[in-house]
């Protein structure tokens, strides 16, 4: 399970070191070293490879005609890119996914259980500003829900 956040530095290339404790995560539950990654509300998610396929199958599943699932569809499959970590446990992020994250220089993966998450850092720290104002009614309906 992905799980915590850490800081890292994107390169020139566009590479980024997954912290080890994920690549743990790929290598002992996926068997490889291998992710999607694709755009997402503020920032970028990456998933196993295996994780990203299930996804991917349900939406193919999904009416073709539905303008919404077109409109998820355009934003969520067209921005997927594929990457394999390197030798050196990095990972490329393709300049267009990049430019629409606002990543560069420090950015921060974050463990989202079954994904992670690359995020700038700015962008970062005010969504965790913004969910801590309202944990409250967040853990009120994780209460709702039995967790």
């Amino acid at each position: 399970m992905f799980t915590g956040w850490s800081a890292h530095n994107i390169d020139a290339k566009g590479r980024v070191a997954v912290p080890a404790r994920f690549r743990e995560v790929l290598n002992e539950k996926h068997g490889e070293e291998r992710v999607v990654i694709t755009t997402s509300d503020r920032c970028l998610v990456a998933y196993p490879y295996g994780e990203w396929r299930a996804i991917a199958d349900k939406i193919g599943r999904q009416s073709q005609v539905d303008p919404r699932v077109l409109a998820f569809r355009r934003y969520f499959i067209s921005g997927a890119t594929e990457s394999t970590l390197d030798k050196q446990g990095r990972v490329l992020i393709p300049p267009a996914l990049r430019e629409l994250a606002d990543l560069d220089g420090q950015i921060l993966l974050v463990g989202m259980q079954s994904n992670f998450e690359l995020w700038n850092k700015d962008r970062w720290y005010e969504e965790r500003s913004r969910i801590q104002e309202n944990f409250g009614d967040l853990s009120s309906f994780m209460a709702e829900l039995g967790i």
